[in-house]
């Protein structure tokens, strides 16, 4: 599917240029990134909707559909056309939410396509029912961030109610897992990581405050099912949908309980997501990687207070990030921590360094990877978020040199790359990373969606410098 550029989105691209005027390949790399969402995953339905695919996968995932148009935000302040159809969008995530709050993936049409061999409750509408957090918590931020660009309000009107109150209602029923979860989920013949065990209910947790996952944004299984990352953006949204309850549907005890889930799901965050680093005493550490399981002792250096990437309640951790976002990198991006907040920045240098054991150092190329995808392979995902939430300029511009140097000739982005052979990387199709480039790159030149936490970092640092 092709599509013209709008105007407002050439404008954007203009702006790049201007910006970055003597780097002729950055200007050809954004420029080709950032409308590959509009032009080649973006499609209008006959009731209004919009259907967005992944790119070589002919499924709408509400993660990755909401991040895919995000950027475009800053165009429909002023383009009624593309605001109609980013509004279609949301509309579509609110429709699929409603069918199954507990799917990742869905068809265009109910037509059977996908994982159908599953077991779990598969329907022909549904492409994969992976149950992640993040799935529901995109289309709250995408709902959010496009009432304040547009200050439209019908779509939320009409529907907003329903969709958070279904929303809440599985948060709250995940908070018991063990006890309360009708989920179930297992798919034959696969590695580890496709499907949970005891069959299909997931590793054993008991209850924290926080909400159970069943798996990572990377479609990867949670080996401990309290995600934190994919909690501290449920506990940011939950406040996004408080605000849409109190000031668009006027709706003060929807407020209230939506204020109450994200209180609860913090202080479980806060209680038994926090380490202080290192743990004294004997300590094991499980991970998943490159499809072997093993456990091991870790010794480490001191990083001080911070936060570990998953947990079961029960005194296990997983020490670790993973590329795709929601991750403990991308918390400031969420709006979970400040960008400068000490534990954070603790957990971020652990996070950047060889005691992740994703984090990969090559010949073009430092960055997290993950173990969705082969050793020794950056994601250009992580890179963004890398480059979005630095507090300095110098480390912005070694991300941005990254990127120009591990496009692989393409002039795209992509999932993952080698390190150190760019050429070799995985999906050649994958509009994600290439929004998440393209919104890096508007970053720099002072540009964000209005509403965002990064938004709110560059007004805050304009009014530094000033």
């Amino acid at each position: 599917m092709t599509a013209a550029i709008p105007e407002s989105l050439q404008k954007l691209i203009q702006h790049v240029k201007e910006y970055f005027p003597e780097d002729e390949k950055l200007q050809r790399m954004f420029e080709q990134c950032f409308v590959n969402t509009y032009t080649t995953t973006m499609k209008k339905q006959a009731d209004g909707k919009t259907f967005v695919v992944t790119g070589d996968i002919p499924a709408m995932w509400l993660r990755d559909s909401a991040a895919q148009v995000r950027p475009y935000l800053l165009a429909a302040e002023e383009d009624e056309e593309l605001a109609d159809l980013l509004e279609g969008v949301i509309r579509q995530q609110f429709a699929f939410i409603m069918h199954d709050p507990y799917a990742n993936a869905f068809n265009e049409a109910e037509n059977g396509r996908g994982h159908q061999t599953d077991f779990t409750d598969m329907t022909p509408h549904i492409w994969e029912r992976k149950y992640e957090i993040d799935s529901l918590c995109y289309p709250i931020q995408l709902s959010f961030l496009f009432w304040k660009s547009t200050g439209r309000t019908t779509y939320l009107q009409e529907t907003f109610k329903e969709v958070c109150e279904t929303i809440i209602n599985v948060w709250r029923t995940e908070q018991d897992h063990e006890n309360k979860s009708p989920y179930r989920f297992e798919r034959a013949e696969v590695r580890q990581s496709d499907t949970l065990i005891r069959q299909g209910k997931g590793g054993h947790v008991v209850p924290t405050g926080m909400t159970w996952s069943a798996f990572r944004p990377s479609d990867d299984a949670c080996t401990y099912g309290y995600l934190v990352p994919a909690n501290m953006f449920a506990a940011v949204v939950l406040g996004y949908a408080a605000e849409i309850c109190d000031e668009v549907l006027k709706d003060s005890d929807l407020s209230a309980e939506c204020l109450k889930l994200k209180k609860e799901i913090q202080q479980g965050i806060e209680q038994y997501a926090k380490i202080e680093h290192p743990i004294y005493g004997e300590m094991y550490v499980y991970e998943i990687q490159q499809g072997i399981e093993q456990y091991a002792k870790i010794e480490h250096p001191i990083y001080g207070e911070m936060y570990v990437y998953e947990t079961d309640g029960e005194g296990r951790v997983n020490l670790m990030d993973d590329a795709n976002v929601p991750s403990l990198l991308a918390a400031p991006y969420l709006g979970y921590q400040h960008f400068d907040d000490s534990t954070y920045l603790n957990t971020r240098s652990f996070l950047l360094s060889r005691d992740n054991p994703y984090y990969y150092e090559g010949k073009y190329a430092n960055g997290i990877g993950s173990p969705h995808t082969p050793d020794h392979y950056i994601w250009h995902i992580a890179l963004a978020i890398q480059g979005m939430t630095a507090v300095n300029t110098e480390e912005k511009l070694r991300i941005l040199a990254a990127f120009k140097n591990t496009d692989g000739g393409t002039g795209f982005m992509h999932e993952g790359f080698n390190a150190d052979c760019p050429e070799e990387f995985t999906r050649d199709w994958f509009a994600w990373a290439n929004t998440m480039f393209s919104e890096f790159v508007l970053s720099l030149t002072g540009k964000a969606v209005k509403g965002s936490p990064l938004y709110h970092q560059l007004q805050k640092n304009s009014c530094e410098q000033t």
